[in-house]
């Protein structure tokens, strides 16, 4: 029995970054986390055209024109997977079918993310898809779900593999072999690295690491940057700025549907308990501006689940909305009455920047900084 290199380095680096960065976009799919999901998405998808020029232009064994995957293979390793005799030096041909579907898996769920990034969030490369596609929304994130649920079973199925293969075949290391490249075969079939295979994985190498410095360097870049941007009321409607903000947080119009703020403006003598009364030429002004820049006109998608979830509902105040309460949920309640916050219509106490007209999750106050009283 020999010793033989048959993992290169490229290849398990490329094998345990993959798997780091496939385990961080799983943990980061998280509202809060979207723009590291994001930047991890698009990090898996260097890691894929790596793996895909290495598979054409790689050592044996990495090389897709040595996976074995015609029928015959196939039923050959099923009918003799119990023998000891290691028949596949490289990848099997049950492991050669889950990774060429991991890539292509993969790849498609970059794309559907990124787009879901684009449609929902109005962010990214495919931000300007937001326009017409907003309120399928869901569709694209559902999309993008079904294609990251698929990897997984893909995941379970490889993992599977190597567990079996590691009961089965002990004595010929494959598991170790991913860290160590060596497996123990029956003849030396080591592989050795030519000078451009050399060059292109360090090359690879230094343009991943790059990608990762930029997104650091650089965290609101294309890939992930909002094309929304933030709104001067006072430019817009000094009015509005003037009597809506000087009694509290002044709420983007955006964020109520038109017969939300008709409603409002009617009743000002009772303004949620308080007599809010402004000349009738006034309340025309800043009703009209309020109509104008009402949810319905607005893409964004807190804009469209406010609307979604008021529908033709009497509803004057965002907490009573279910959006809000789902949202809101794991927020202890002791927070609501803390003396900075005061209330939960006190929105600008944990969003810094919704007087702006935007709620971005990366600006949500850390709600530690609320002491307990």
């Amino acid at each position: 029995m020999e010793k033989s290199y048959i993992w290169s380095l490229p290849t398990r680096v490329f094998h345990a970054l993959f798997a780091l960065f496939i385990a961080i976009a799983f943990l980061s799919a998280e509202d809060e986390w979207l723009n590291y999901h994001a930047v991890i998405g698009y990090g898996v998808l260097i890691l894929v055209i790596f793996r895909i020029f290495w598979g054409l232009l790689g050592p044996k064994y990495s090389l897709f024109k040595d996976f074995p995957l015609g029928k015959q293979n196939v039923k050959e390793f099923l009918n003799s997977v119990f023998e000891e005799k290691l028949k596949y030096t490289g990848h099997n041909p049950l492991a050669s079918y889950v990774m060429i579907a991991m890539l292509v898996v993969a790849i498609i769920a970059v794309l559907t993310g990124a787009l879901a990034f684009g449609v929902q969030e109005g962010k990214g490369i495919f931000s300007f898809l937001n326009n017409s596609f907003f309120k399928n929304m869901k569709l694209f994130k559902e999309i993008h779900e079904i294609f990251a649920n698929l990897f997984i079973a893909l995941i379970v199925a490889h993992i599977l593999g190597v567990l079996v293969d590691k009961l089965l075949h002990k004595k010929h290391e494959t598991l170790n072999s991913i860290v160590t490249g060596y497996k123990i075969t029956d003849e030396n079939k080591s592989i050795k690295l030519n000078i451009y295979q050399k060059i292109f994985s360090i090359m690879m190498l230094i343009f991943f690491i790059g990608f990762l410095a930029f997104n650091i360097y650089k965290p609101k870049n294309i890939l992930i940057a909002s094309k929304f941007t933030p709104i001067d009321y006072k430019v817009q409607n000094e009015s509005f700025v003037k009597e809506c903000g000087s009694c509290h947080t002044l709420y983007p119009p955006h964020l109520l549907p038109k017969k939300s703020w008709e409603l409002i403006m009617s009743d000002l003598e009772n303004h949620f308990g308080d007599d809010a009364s402004i000349s009738e030429e006034l309340n025309k002004n800043i009703l009209a501006f309020l109509v104008n820049n009402s949810a319905e006109t607005s893409t964004m998608k807190p804009s469209f689940k406010f609307l979604n979830s008021i529908k033709n509902q009497d509803i004057i105040a965002m907490t009573k909305t279910t959006y809000w309460e789902r949202t809101h949920k794991e927020i202890p309640k002791e927070i609501f009455n803390n003396k900075e916050v005061k209330s939960k219509a006190n929105c600008k106490a944990c969003h810094s920047d919704v007087e702006k007209g935007l709620i971005e999750k990366e600006n949500i106050k850390d709600l530690s900084t609320f002491k307990k009283e």
